[in-house]
């Protein structure tokens, strides 16, 4: 059995489920931007409408109550707050989420708060570069100010930020889409990215503590379970080298006071060294390791080999310089690490085997004091979006059986010794997937946009 205070919930993100990009004051983020440039997401859809939660929050609210669910994970939207990023607070947007929270502590369901989801601001990606710039610590901490001093009595936890490997990731924005804003080169600007998200969460931390704000504060991150494709060493190098520039980028300095000697390496001709204020600020500003893990797969040396590819910048995997797949060699049988979701997330597959070395490895690494919450998990149901009858929609056998084997795996965890605290599944219901759209489904309520909007809840949730 799970231990005593274990939670659950589900999970959203503002931009996803909110739609109404216009309304009350929004300012535009940098993904209104970006998906409303053609064929930059499946079939040129937006976030305008999503599945309108913005006007609907209590109808969700009351069926994820409805549904036995303790917790609801959901995101604010910097630019409902500040329109622009900094300058003016727009007064009906806090109004907004003071009456989701609040409908969340009337029907009983726990609220918890991420503070930066992606939607950044449009104008500071376009006046100074975002992430890139050391300006923005100073914007997200004064943003953070506002929404801890309005519901710092009412949020049960606090995530400062959502999966930095992701939105670091993306970082340089596309030329075509965006101007140009940084001299910073190319290949840097990840790091740069990661580099303030730090100081910005570790501002924030103490900014609560300072507060007198008791409850939890995590950042969640992100990645899938690593394993050699094959016995060489090169492939075992390259997984480390996988840990180093996913998990490790931020797991390292949050928990062990500095970045992995492997990112260093690159990174300490550009990148200043962490001052000891810093270093202090940031070390402990996650206070469990919060981690968003939904599959594996396996780790190999680029064909250039490891070293090759640290002496040739133009490699298209330099710096990380490592390779992945999603099956073993021929030779060993040519598994597939496990079944797949639908075409759309080809990262994702059913690897719910792997999930207890996954936290034993993160138990062992990182040693995390208060333990370990897996923040985001679940499977998008292969060609739902094609189906057209509501029955089938609603069969959902390979969603079911992944929360099936995932609750199991977890429980098989936790009896070898795994301190783990909580899980939050993805998601509360069919949303726009990013640059997918709503080619892809991971809902477990599906959300049918019609004139007035109608959600079913799918086999899975009743396990």
């Amino acid at each position: 059995s799970f231990p005593k205070g274990f939670w659950w919930g589900v999970s959203s993100a503002s931009y996803q489920v909110e739609g109404a990009v216009k309304a009350d004051g929004r300012g535009p983020s940098l993904w209104d931007a970006f998906t409303h440039r053609a064929m930059s997401v499946a079939d040129n859809q937006t976030g305008d409408v999503a599945i309108n939660q913005y006007y609907m929050y209590k109808q969700d609210i009351q069926r994820i109550a409805a549904m036995g669910v303790p917790a609801y994970s959901f995101s604010v939207s910097w630019s409902r707050i500040f329109p622009f990023g900094n300058g003016p607070i727009n007064e009906a947007g806090l109004q907004y989420y003071d009456d989701v929270i609040n409908t969340c502590l009337e029907y009983g369901v726990k609220p918890q708060v991420t503070l930066y989801h992606w939607d950044l601001p449009l104008y500071l990606q376009l006046s100074y570069g975002g992430w890139t710039s050391e300006k923005i610590v100073d914007d997200f901490v004064a943003y953070a100010k506002v929404l801890l001093e309005r519901w710092g009595d009412k949020v049960w936890q606090w995530y400062t930020f959502n999966e930095p490997h992701s939105f670091c990731g993306e970082y340089p924005v596309p030329d075509g889409y965006f101007p140009r804003t940084t001299s910073i080169p190319d290949v840097q600007q990840p790091y740069w990215c990661g580099h303030y998200m730090l100081i910005a969460a570790g501002k924030t931390y103490q900014l609560a503590r300072s507060m007198n704000i008791t409850a939890p504060i995590s950042i969640k991150n992100n990645g899938g379970y690593k394993l050699p494709r094959t016995a060489s060493p090169e492939d075992a190098e390259a997984v480390e080298r996988a840990w180093a520039f996913n998990e490790g980028w931020f797991a390292d300095p949050l928990f062990l006071g500095d970045y992995p000697s492997r990112l260093k390496n690159f990174t300490s001709s550009f990148l200043p060294e962490f001052t000891t204020e810093e270093r202090d600020m940031i070390k402990g500003a996650s206070d469990y390791f919060a981690h968003d893990a939904y599959t594996a797969a396996y780790y190999m040396a680029p064909d250039a080999g490891i070293e090759g590819c640290l002496s040739d910048p133009s490699n298209s995997l330099y710096p990380e310089c490592y390779n992945s797949s999603y099956t073993l060699p021929e030779s060993e049988g040519g598994w597939l690490v496990g079944p797949a979701s639908d075409p759309n997330t080809r990262w994702l597959h059913k690897a719910t085997e792997w999930l207890p070395q996954f936290l034993h490895y993160i138990q062992d690494t990182w040693k995390p004091e208060n333990g370990i919450a897996i923040t985001e998990f679940g499977f998008s149901e292969p060609f739902e979006a094609y189906k057209t009858l509501r029955e089938d929609i609603l069969t959902d056998p390979l969603r079911t059986l992944y929360y099936h084997d995932y609750v199991q795996a977890m429980l098989m965890a936790v009896a070898e010794g795994v301190k783990l605290v909580g899980c939050s599944a993805w998601s509360i219901a069919d949303n726009i997937e990013w640059t997918a759209g709503f080619t892809v489904k991971f809902g477990l309520q599906v959300s049918l946009l019609s004139f007035c909007r109608k959600m079913g809840i799918t086999n899975s949730v009743v396990l």
